[in-house]
């Protein structure tokens, strides 16, 4: 690739009740290795299962979540974390969800971002917070090293909820402007590419083959029915603890409760004209028309 492209930089470290970055500082790449990059609840778990589809030849039997980890979450220990990803042997896909100034960057490395709609983020991301058990509590805030305020138990009304995540710029969880606005100064590099939700419920065979392209991965044509059919919500919903941690026991329903409904919209039946309003000028004002658009519709990206 060419030297003279200026090349993302990480220049702070991001820490909270999820986050830990630092074990990004000592984690060594590979040439080949796929990072999947979202905000949360952006299709993260379809995107991880799209790409085990790819690197596994369609193979049912993938446990996503052992193969593809978070790697960037504060449990389990970040030792732990590394010793398993250089252990693996296969094309390594793993996910972040840090802002891009705060992740280690590989030139080679192929990045997948994957956007939704703010809305419809917080509406999956209640979903998750409001179903978590103690459990989920106890590994968020006592696992040693925690900096900064614990997570709480959410409000029970879900608008008073995407208040405060509107005011608090992703409150309780993390910024999601500068998330959304760093990823996408990034869009034109070379190992780069965007992907939107709404782009994958419409034409999910299509943007497949758009990322088997990207990730340079050649499908033998008979394999194609197979991976679309271990890709489709359906399937993923049925197989769910196979693509969420320790198997979903952290949340009041396991693992069909982290695959919740996949839908958009939900928001709609709740925001008042006055607040999409103005989430729609905020969403203006901090990211630009360019990728305002694209967040709310898909696309593609400018």
């Amino acid at each position: 690739m060419d030297q003279k492209i200026a090349w993302p930089a990480k220049t702070r470290e991001f820490r909270n009740h999820h986050f830990d970055s630092t074990v990004w500082n000592d984690f060594r790449f590979r040439d080949d290795d796929i990072v999947i990059a979202t905000y949360a609840k952006s299709g993260t778990t379809w995107m991880q299962q799209i790409v085990a589809q790819l690197v596994f030849d369609g193979d049912p039997d993938v446990d996503v979540a052992q193969r593809s980890p978070w790697l960037d979450l504060r449990y389990p220990a970040k030792g732990l974390k590394l010793l398993a990803m250089e252990a693996q042997a296969h094309r390594r896909f793993l996910k972040t969800h840090l802002p891009i100034d705060a992740l280690v960057f590989s030139p080679k490395a192929k990045y997948l971002y994957i956007g939704r709609d703010g809305r419809d983020v917080v509406w999956s991301m209640y979903n998750h917070h409001a179903n978590a058990t103690q459990q989920w509590y106890d590994n968020l805030n006592k696992t040693p090293g925690l900096v900064g305020p614990p997570i709480e138990r959410p409000t029970p009304d879900i608008h008073q909820y995407w208040r405060e995540w509107m005011a608090g710029d992703g409150y309780p969880w993390w910024p999601f402007w500068e998330n959304v606005r760093g990823w996408w100064e990034a869009r034109h590099l070379p190992n780069v590419m965007f992907v939107h939700f709404v782009d994958l419920k419409r034409d999910m065979p299509g943007q497949i083959r758009r990322i088997a392209d990207f990730l340079e991965i050649d499908v033998a044509d008979g394999q194609w029915d197979t991976i679309l059919r271990h890709c489709s919500f359906e399937w993923m919903k049925q197989h769910a603890a196979r693509h969420v941690g320790g198997g979903g026991d952290w949340l009041a329903g396991g693992a069909e409760t982290f695959i919740n409904k996949g839908v958009n919209g939900r928001w709609a039946d709740t925001l008042t004209a006055q607040d999409v309003a103005e989430y729609e000028a905020r969403a203006e004002a901090e990211l630009g028309s360019a990728c305002a658009r694209w967040l709310s519709h898909g696309g593609m990206v400018a």
